[in-house]
């Protein structure tokens, strides 16, 4: 799959997919699934720039999510900022920290580094939790409708195609991105940082600034679905919010934008599709990750390509 073929015609029947999913909707349970599906996706799309082309694994970007939806509740119900300011400053003071905590955490490697984030992420959950004056505390805290020039998005077809407009323009920043001479210095950190440095690659810098992006994308989607749902609590930014995101990553395929998208929408519809056998969703769920790791570690969508491309060279 070419470039071209990624930006033009992936990103063509990503919208028409999202355009023609409602014809299927029987009630507004649909859109609101529909919703969070495509907000794990964006989430994922960044996550997978970290950790898929810059091989910087993160098991603390839940904390980032919740900062961002923390951050524009706070600002919109105490100070009274306008939404939409709310959620740029949100994702501008997200950015900061991470530049901050990036700089000498990403010299790590390893499970140094997975660590080291996981660190972040449950320092974050417990602040959230314990300053109870600020953030409501364990009980959560209530956020106002999405205001923007007067108008207000409210309700659970009005959020499916906020959320659509999102996914595609999130998709479409990270093709650039990947297709830009940043992508190419991400792909030669993940290859050898000692021969990135070699050919005048700052890897550092490159580490530090796809951290900052992931974790902005990470903010305002945390922002998006703070308003959507009207409410939050802590939960949000626990450690096991940031493993399933990472999971979602790996299981469609890590260093593939659609890849990564698409294991954010099977991973949340699943649930919902497993629903009538309850009891035994833990385990189907745990029996369809195993399947995928042993007969395609490459993730869902990479395997695929790969078989559909040895069939095709076959004939």
């Amino acid at each position: 799959m070419n470039i071209y073929t990624a930006r033009t015609g992936g990103l063509a029947i990503l919208a028409t997919i999202i355009a023609v999913a409602p014809l299927g909707f029987s009630n507004t349970y649909f859109y609101d699934v529909g919703v969070n599906a495509m907000f794990n996706a964006i989430v994922c799309v960044g996550l997978n720039l970290l950790i898929g082309y810059a091989g910087q694994i993160s098991l603390g970007h839940a904390g980032f999510f919740a900062l961002g939806a923390y951050g524009s509740g706070i600002l919109t119900t105490v100070y009274g900022f306008p939404p939409i300011g709310a959620l740029v400053l949100s994702a501008a003071v997200v950015g900061l920290l991470a530049f901050a905590v990036g700089r000498p955490i990403l010299k790590l490697k390893g499970h140094y580094l997975a660590m080291a984030t996981l660190g972040i992420g449950i320092i974050i959950h417990i602040v959230l939790k314990t300053e109870a004056k600020i953030t409501g505390g364990p009980d959560g805290m209530s956020l106002d409708n999405f205001k923007m020039l007067g108008f207000a998005i409210k309700g659970d077809v009005m959020w499916y195609w906020v959320a659509g407009i999102a996914l595609v323009g999130s998709v479409w920043l990270a093709l650039n991105l990947i297709d830009s001479p940043v992508g190419r210095a991400l792909r030669a950190v993940h290859g050898s940082e000692v021969g990135a440095e070699v050919v005048g690659v700052d890897t550092s810098r490159y580490k530090v600034l796809v951290f900052v992006v992931s974790a902005v994308f990470a903010s305002v989607v945390g922002s998006l679905f703070a308003h959507k749902n009207g409410f939050i609590t802590p939960d949000i930014g626990s450690f096991f919010h940031s493993v399933e995101l990472v999971t979602m990553v790996v299981l469609g395929g890590m260093a593939s934008t659609f890849g990564a998208l698409i294991g954010a929408v099977i991973l949340t519809l699943l649930p919902q599709v497993l629903a009538a056998v309850e009891q035994y969703e833990a385990m189907i769920l745990g029996a369809i990750m195993m399947g995928t790791m042993i007969f395609m570690p490459k993730g869902l969508l990479p395997s695929l390509v790969a078989v559909l491309r040895r069939r095709g060279g076959g004939r």
